[in-house]
């Protein structure tokens, strides 16, 4: 390790630029958030300097000086950047710099540098520098990009939140304590609040659990979407609660690349339902949930797709906000959108759908739904259907009667965004019969309408052209 890792306070505090152009530009925009007092110094300034830091830095338009460093130690530089593009002039105002014993950034130049600039991810005072001692910068900004994507944006407020209760936690627990204080703290329910933007209940709960620092808290249930199966299609925040849960309740659904990426201590319980074949009943899982919660566990309740969708998401939320259990759904993406982006199905279409309807072809109990099948048939634009594989003949039998024309075009997408990736096109005079032709099982969802004649890509199976002409079929 070449440089060692530090954090310079320059808040008030002067801070030189040599430079005036783009380069030095960045690096000001970088500094400024530490509040520094920043000069520049250049023959020729950019206007965009001009532009963005005329009203809060001095620019001084000459070559840089050895007088330049001259002062006290309270007005002379604290660091000088140096950004000139010269060659020769950067290493000259270095050495300069160096025998003032000020520390000195060259950019692009580490054998010059007593400091490099470290790609940095902020959250307020929340700051991680990522530094290669300026030997590969890209792959810096690379892992800073990462890591930007793992933090939640909320956790400015997490470390806000805590400053505002450290003297209290110093004056009421005994040192000893302090430590389980904040790892119960930013491990349990109450950091899940404050990041879910609901700040005055975790006070409330910071407040118990400092009055009664031995109490039992209550765990958070997070309900997660956890989107069409791709594990690359989770979203950010479905990573980062699959990586703090304690216990993740799973569904069938649920791609092994997904629980993968669950943190790997956690307790992973199945509680997938397929048609009659439930693992556990509904309300028994969310007496599991209400109960691992009551325990302080951080748990997640994980779920293909999207759990307001199709999902019964909502159920399991009144549940716990019955018992009152803290909970939040992380939404995900649904079956709909993700299978038809990677089968080219725009669900709506300027020329074809101006709006889409999504419909289940289960109802509780696995029930024929109560649909309105005259209404579905007239609508003119993209009907979708989720878990409409087993129902395909009362589907398809529905509309026709209730008036559909016969070629209207359908897609089925089994398995959509994963490896096992199946996608037919027919129409809905054929749909019962190519499902069991092209061997469709499920899950799938069934795209009923105009765009579906646009299905496309890996694992097509193309049944629409074997198809009929529309006379015989009416005939």
């Amino acid at each position: 390790m070449r440089y060692f890792p530090a954090f310079l306070d320059l808040q008030s505090k002067p801070v030189l630029i040599a430079g005036g152009g783009e380069e030095a530009l960045r690096k000001a925009r970088l500094i400024r958030k530490a509040n520094p007092s920043i000069t520049f110094i250049a023959p020729d300034i950019a206007p965009s300097i001009h532009e963005e830091f005329g009203h809060n830095a001095r620019l001084i338009e000459r070559r840089f000086k050895a007088s330049d460093l001259k002062g006290d130690q309270s007005h002379r530089p604290a660091i000088i950047i140096v950004a000139t593009g010269d060659a020769m002039e950067d290493e000259r105002i270095a050495l300069k710099a160096r025998a003032k014993r000020i520390p000195v950034n060259v950019v692009d130049r580490p054998e010059l540098c007593d400091f490099v600039v470290p790609s940095m991810v902020e959250r307020g005072d929340l700051v991680i520098g990522i530094s290669t001692g300026g030997q590969a910068p890209v792959l810096g900004r690379s892992l800073r990009a990462r890591i930007e994507a793992l933090l939640p944006q909320r956790l400015a407020d997490l470390t806000a939140f805590a400053s505002d209760f450290r003297e209290a936690v110093a004056a009421t627990l005994p040192k000893e304590q302090r430590r389980r204080f904040w790892e119960n703290l930013f491990a349990g329910p109450i950091s899940d609040l404050v990041l879910a933007g609901r700040e005055p209940e975790a006070r409330e709960q910071t407040v118990r659990l400092l009055n009664q620092p031995a109490a039992h808290d209550e765990g958070f249930v997070h309900i997660v979407g956890a989107g069409p199966g791709d594990p690359e299609l989770l979203t950010l925040r479905a990573l980062r609660v699959l990586q703090e849960a304690d216990v993740v309740l799973h569904d069938n659904l649920v791609t092994d690349g997904i629980m993968e990426l669950v943190r790997r201590d956690a307790t992973r319980i199945y509680v997938g339902k397929k048609k009659a074949d439930h693992a556990l009943p509904q309300e028994q899982i969310a007496e599991k949930m209400i109960a691992l919660a009551r325990e302080g566990k951080r748990v997640v309740r994980l779920k293909g797709g999207d759990p307001f969708i199709f999902g019964r998401g909502g159920e399991e939320l009144d549940a716990l906000t019955t018992a009152g259990i803290n909970a939040e759904v992380v939404p995900g993406i649904t079956a709909a959108t993700g299978c038809g982006a990677v089968a080219g199905v725009p669900l709506t279409h300027r020329d074809h759908a101006q709006a889409v309807t999504f419909v289940t072809g289960h109802a509780k109990g696995d029930a024929a739904p109560d649909l309105d099948w005259q209404a579905l048939a007239n609508l003119g634009h993209t009907l979708v259907v989720y878990m409409g594989v087993g129902t395909a003949a009362r589907t398809s039998a529905h509309l026709l009667k209730a008036g559909m024309k016969v070629t209207t075009p359908v897609a089925i997408i089994e398995k959509g965004t994963t490896p096992e990736q199946k996608i037919v096109r027919t129409d809905i005079t054929h749909l019962p019969r190519d499902i069991k032709q092209a061997g469709i099982t499920g899950p799938a969802i069934l795209v009923i309408g105009e765009v579906a004649m646009k299905a496309n890509g890996r694992g097509l199976i193309d049944l629409a052209t074997m198809q009929k002409t529309p006379e015989k079929l009416s005939a």
